[in-house]
């Protein structure tokens, strides 16, 4: 399997499969790869919101250090290869079909060993693909960022150094809970024995939840609140806009800190990586033909929260109202969001992103507020966004954010800088 459209159609034809939850699979397949996970130390990192950014951090400063990194992050925004970076370059569709025809034998051995229910999902097989590459790349460190949840995620076979839990809210209920308790019980499974963990602002029963596992576990607690206080001013400043980006980076300089003198990350290193760390889709301000366009990934309640601070500063440094366009995946992500939405803008374009569990029209009209008073349109990214540069929605003098699901950020990324090449929304995922 040497061509990358035929791998794309195995690894959907895994995705179609759905989500299984567990490492039952992931554990065999690793063992039958050899343990590539074992090959480098890593940092581990889950968090209901602010992961991927803390990830993308902490690779900017061990990389700033002169160090061989790799990164695993999901979903994609644009190209699959993007979960799968060493040095920050995405893995290309070469590697991924070699790759693929590497893995594909061995998790068809696993499956037929235990019955079809025991192959490898989708997100398990770009997990033992960033394992194999890390390894062969000869990295010396890798930061691994945690699908969904951390006691069950396949990324928990690894043995980190750092454990980091940067946030708990209330997502993907139907997996970990309905509430912070049980999350943050999920969450906390990324702990082990005897190893640190650093902990961002959470909400105190939550935080009661993680310290009881690290307690039972042996592992030093470290946290954000208690390290920095309150204000944002003593934060570390971040090239990341917003104050919650600034809570993110305090968290990824407490696992730096935690790494050891062997890392060489001194201090001045580490700041300087956090003012030039590359997360695109995180209230990333860009001017489209003399026009602010603000692409921001809200996409679920602990984020609407975030969003509706932003919002509100950037009516405040504007003075008007925005036009937003949003779109959600979820009745529960899309009611938040909506709400949120609604408070702030001057009209509300919405899209409906090119997933299968993406909110229809009538679900994301029906979510929004009586009182909401401007303009509503149901329109499309490729109306909204004919071509770079361009942005439809609005007048000259409006501001333009673009909100809600990671896909529908990374459909309009598709649109402005067609250079990044045609999306890969079908292999979507957490």
């Amino acid at each position: 399997m040497t061509d990358y459209a035929a791998v794309q159609e195995y690894l959907f034809s895994l995705k179609a499969q759905g989500v299984k939850f567990g490492i039952d699979r992931m554990r065999p397949f690793s063992e039958a790869l050899g343990r590539p996970e074992l090959a480098s130390p890593c940092v581990h990192v889950a968090g209901t919101n602010g992961k991927g950014s803390v990830a993308a951090m902490i690779e900017s400063a061990l990389r700033g250090a002169g160090w061989t990194t790799g990164l695993y992050t999901s979903p994609h925004l644009v190209r699959l290869g993007e979960r799968v970076q060493v040095g920050r370059v995405p893995l290309d569709e070469a590697r991924i079909a070699a790759f693929a025809a590497e893995l594909r034998p061995v998790a068809e051995r696993l499956a037929a060993a235990g019955g079809p229910g025991d192959h490898p999902t989708f997100f398990e097989f770009m997990t033992a693909m960033a394992f194999l590459h890390f390894k062969r790349s000869r990295t010396d460190i890798n930061v691994f960022e945690v699908g969904l949840g951390g006691r069950l995620d396949a990324t928990n076979v690894v043995e980190p150094e750092v454990s980091v839990i940067t946030s708990i809210g209330l997502d993907h209920c139907e997996m970990l809970g309905n509430t912070l308790e049980s999350v943050a019980a999920e969450k906390a499974g990324i702990i082990k024995a005897g190893r640190p963990v650093v902990i961002g602002r959470m909400p105190p029963g939550a935080e009661a939840v993680i310290r009881a596992v690290a307690l039972e576990r042996g592992s030093r607690v470290v946290s954000v609140a208690e390290e920095f206080g309150r204000d944002v001013g003593r934060l570390p400043k971040t090239n990341l806009l917003g104050d919650y980006q600034r809570w993110n980076a305090a968290t990824a300089s407490l696992a730096l800190g935690l790494l050891g003198g062997r890392w060489r990350l001194g201090g001045g290193l580490v700041a300087r990586a956090l003012v030039n760390v590359d997360w695109p889709g995180r209230w990333d301000r860009r001017n489209l033909g003399g026009r602010l366009v603000v692409l921001d990934s809200s996409h679920n309640p602990e984020g609407a929260g975030v969003l509706d601070s932003n919002l509100g500063l950037l009516v405040a440094e504007t003075g008007r109202r925005p036009v937003v366009v949003a779109g959600a995946l979820g009745s529960a992500r899309a009611a938040a969001l909506m709400a949120v939405v609604a408070r702030h803008a001057a009209e509300i374009h919405l899209v409906v992103p090119k997933q299968a569990r993406a909110c229809g029209y009538e679900e994301l009209e029906s979510l929004i507020p009586g009182g909401f008073g401007g303009a509503l349109v149901r329109d499309t990214v490729e109306k909204l966004f004919p071509k770079p540069g361009v942005c439809t929605a609005g007048g000259p003098e409006d501001c333009v954010v673009v909100t809600g699901s990671i896909y529908l950020l990374g459909e309009v990324l598709c649109r402005l800088e067609p250079e990044r090449g045609p999306g890969e929304g079908r292999l979507q995922d957490f």
